[in-house]
């Protein structure tokens, strides 16, 4: 993605438009560049220097193989070419995986899946969709868009095509999911008991490219979208609260039933994001956790809004930036309140005088 100038480096090269300022214009904009630098930072530009190759995959896939020195590894009807990786092809009962044979001890991190879901079916009569996974196993064949349903580690599911067929959810649907191994996801019902969060999204048969992001970084999963070829990212998953462990791998794997789709991934671009850490957490053995989600409710009870979103979801950065702006309108009519009243007693108090 294109770097931008930084509104804070604006700001810093302007004293004198800072200067002429109210101070509460000054904290309004403050506010203002805070939440702006927090959006700004959601999704890495693609810096070349925090990529790791190791754990990316990328035309034109010279990496993939079967030898020892591969670092992918691919199963089933998975189709390598020099332009993408194809997991299953626009046929029946298909089932494929490509999945990265380094495993991976970076503790903050993003990685950017460039996909392509196409094929003939018209609407409904498509599936099953595909998934992206980090978890301790590699290579096991399942039910579950081609993987074991029983994992430890982070699954995210863009599924398209509506098993349990409820009205209040639109397909393709994307979500996602932790375990440590005791959680199954039931394919039956779409995984809803056991999801995190997710949204709806229209990914088939386009003719422009569809990325999506997943970003891990100081006990927070996000994942967006970039669907509609405008270079915008839209939030789909924002929960914190999430304990990963380290040297997991990361895959990715498909499946078609009765119906079918060509599942195609394109790249799969790993970032490691420069974060600091407590001494606590530096020191901590980062193997050794288990996968889990401190949530204040299972995600079995979390209800579904109109949007696909959880309400029990994290505040988004404009929440919390509506928040402060309240906050700080209501110091500002307290302390104007303030100087009403206490001039009201200064101009009486001289009465007496």
């Amino acid at each position: 993605m294109a770097r931008e100038r930084s509104p804070a480096l604006w700001l810093h090269t302007q004293p004198s438009v800072t200067r002429k300022m109210p101070v509460c214009h000054r904290i309004l904009l403050l506010l203002w560049l805070l939440h702006f630098s927090s959006v700004y930072s959601d999704i890495t530009d693609g810096n070349a220097e925090h990529l790791k190759r190791e754990h990316s995959l990328i035309k034109p896939y010279q990496g993939v193989g079967t030898s020892p020195s591969s670092q992918w590894d691919f199963w089933g009807s998975t189709l390598v070419t020099s332009q993408y990786v194809r997991l299953t092809p626009d046929e029946r009962s298909k089932q494929g995986s490509i999945w990265n044979t380094v495993p991976c001890y970076l503790k903050d991190w993003e990685m950017h899946v460039q996909f392509k879901v196409h094929g003939s079916g018209k609407k409904n009569l498509h599936g099953d969709g595909f998934a992206i996974w980090y978890t301790k196993e590699r290579l096991h064949p399942g039910t579950v868009f081609g993987s074991s349903g029983n994992f430890h580690g982070l699954a995210i599911f863009i599924d398209t095509y509506p098993n349990d067929e409820a009205p209040d959810r639109s397909f393709p649907y994307i979500s996602a999911m932790v375990s440590n191994g005791s959680l199954p996801y039931d394919h039956g019902k779409d995984g809803r008991s056991t999801e995190l969060g997710g949204c709806s999204v229209e990914v088939r048969n386009k003719d422009h490219d569809t990325y999506l992001a997943v970003r891990y970084s100081k006990g927070r999963l996000t994942i967006m979208v970039d669907v509609d070829d405008r270079n915008d990212w839209r939030e789909c998953i924002d929960i914190g609260g999430v304990r990963l462990p380290t040297g997991y791998y990361f895959g990715s794997s498909a499946a078609t039933g009765d119906l079918s789709d060509n599942h195609d991934i394109i790249s799969m671009k790993m970032y490691q994001l420069m974060v600091e850490h407590t001494p606590e957490e530096d020191n901590q053995d980062w193997t050794k956790i288990e996968p889990s989600v401190s949530l204040l409710k299972s995600p079995k009870d979390n209800i579904d809004d109109p949007t696909g979103n959880f309400r029990s979801s994290p505040l988004t950065g404009w929440k919390v930036f509506l928040l402060l702006l309240c906050a700080l309108l209501g110091i500002v009519v307290c302390a104007v309140v303030g100087a009403v009243v206490f001039q009201k007693r200064q101009e009486r108090n001289k009465r007496f005088y």
